[in-house]
C-alpha cells in the first residue's frame, strides 16, 4: 500500500512508519518539524526511516489547506494514518490557539484529502483524553466523551465528531484510536517517563502531581504499533446491529468506530516511579504538588471492543516497557 503517515517525526510516528516499511509499504511521511520540544530528537528519529527506499519525507503542516490539497492530488495514497497533532494537556492551558491551528483545522484538512483523494482509510490517533471528567471505569467506547477538561481533550473529541461527518456523508472508512498513556523508547520528552528519567539522573527532584495519588493505563509503544496495525488493515464498516434509537458513541450505521488501545490494567504512579527507580538504580526525590488543571486521576480502558475486531490485546509490562526505556536514553544521551 502506499500510505501517508503524517507526525512522521513523532514519537508514535516513527515507529509506526518502520513497521510499515518493514512489512514492504509504501510510506510518505509528512511533519512540521515544530519546536514545541526538542526538533534534533525529531531529526533523529526521521534519520532511522531516511535510509529505507520505500520512505519520503515531505515537511508540510497539516494546517496548511493549499499545502495538504496538493500532496493528496499528486500523491494517491491508498491509506492514510493520521498521527500529527500539538500534543499535550498542559500546554494547551497555555497556547489554546496551536491545538485548534493543528488539531482541528489540520484534521479538516485530512478529511478534505482523504475524501477527495479516494482513501481506502483513515486511521487518526484520539486520545483517552476524551472521556475528561467521567469516574466509572473502565473507560469503555459505548461511555458518553461529552464532559472534556482540557482544550487538547476537546479537540480530539472534535476529530471523532468531524470524522463521523465524513463517514456519513461520502462513505469515507474512518478509526479514531484513543490511545492511554503511551511511553517506551524515543519517546517526547514532555511525558512523565522522560521527566522522570532526566531528572534523576541529574540529581533534581521530580514533580508529583496529586501527590501521587495518579492511576494511568500505560500503554507500551510496540503494543499501540500492533493496534494501529492492525485497524489500518481492517477497514472500518457500518454496524449491522447499530440502533438509531440509543445509538452507541463508537459505532455508527456509517463506515465509522472508534477504539480504546491500553494496557488494560491501571498502575499506581508511585509503582510505575518505582520502576524508573528500579531500571535506573536511583532513588527519586519527590516534590509532592496538588493536581494540575486538565488533568484528571484515573485512566483505565476497555480494549474488549479493539480484541474483538482485530484479535490483538496489548499486554506489555510496565516494568519491561520502562526498562527498554532507560536503556535506550541511556544510549541515545550518553549517560
Amino acid at each position: 500500500m502506499k500510505v501517508l503517515l503524517t507526525g512522521a517525526a513523532g514519537f508514535i510516528g516513527m515507529h509506526v512508519a518502520l513497521r510499515l516499511l518493514e512489512r514492504g509499504d509504501e510510506v510518505v511521511g509528512l511533519d512540521n518539524l515544530n519546536d514545541y520540544y526538542d526538533v534534533q530528537l525529531k531529526l533523529d528519529r526521521l534519520a532511522r526511516l531516511t535510509p529505507h527506499d520505500a520512505f519520503r519525507f515531505v515537511r508540510i503542516d497539516v494546517a496548511d489547506r493549499a499545502a495538504m490539497a496538493a500532496l493528496f492530488d499528486e500523491e494517491g495514497f491508498d491509506r492514510v494514518v493520521h498521527l500529527a497533532a500539538q500534543a499535550g494537556v498542559r500546554y494547551s492551558l497555555k497556547n489554546p490557539d496551536a491545538y485548534v491551528d493543528a488539531n482541528i483545522v489540520g484534521f479538516m484538512n485530512i478529511l478534505e484529502g482523504c475524501r477527495h483523494g479516494a482513501v481506502k482509510h483513515l486511521v487518526y490517533a484520539s486520545s483517552s483524553s476524551v472521556y475528561g471528567g467521567n469516574t466509572k471505569m473502565p473507560f469503555s467506547e459505548a461511555d458518553s466523551v461529552d464532559h472534556p477538561v482540557s482544550i487538547y481533550a476537546a479537540t480530539k473529541k472534535a476529530n471523532e465528531l468531524m470524522a463521523h461527518t465524513y463517514s456519513h456523508l461520502y462513505a469515507l472508512p474512518t478509526t479514531g484510536l484513543r490511545f492511554f498513556t503511551v511511553y517506551g523508547p524515543w519517546g517526547r520528552p514532555d511525558m512523565a517517563l522522560f521527566l522522570f528519567t532526566r531528572a534523576m539522573l541529574e540529581g533534581r527532584a521530580i514533580d508529583v502531581f496529586n501527590r501521587g495519588d495518579m492511576l494511568r493505563d500505560f500503554t507500551y509503544i510496540d503494543d499501540i504499533v500492533e493496534g494501529v496495525i492492525r485497524t489500518l488493515d481492517r477497514a472500518a464498516e457500518p454496524d449491522a446491529a447499530f440502533d438509531a434509537q440509543a445509538p452507541h458513541p463508537g459505532r455508527s450505521q456509517a463506515p465509522y468506530q472508534v477504539f480504546n488501545i491500553g494496557n488494560q490494567g491501571p498502575v499506581k504512579l508511585m509503582d510505575f516511579i518505582q520502576a524508573i527507580e528500579r531500571a535506573l538504580g536511583i532513588e527519586a526525590q519527590k516534590n509532592l504538588l496538588p493536581m494540575q488543571p486538565g488533568d484528571v486521576p484515573a485512566t483505565y480502558a476497555d480494549v474488549s471492543a479493539l480484541t474483538e475486531w482485530t484479535g490483538f490485546t496489548p499486554r506489555t509490562e510496565v516494568i519491561e516497557g520502562v526498562t527498554n526505556f532507560v536503556r535506550w536514553y541511556r544510549d541515545y544521551y550518553g549517560c
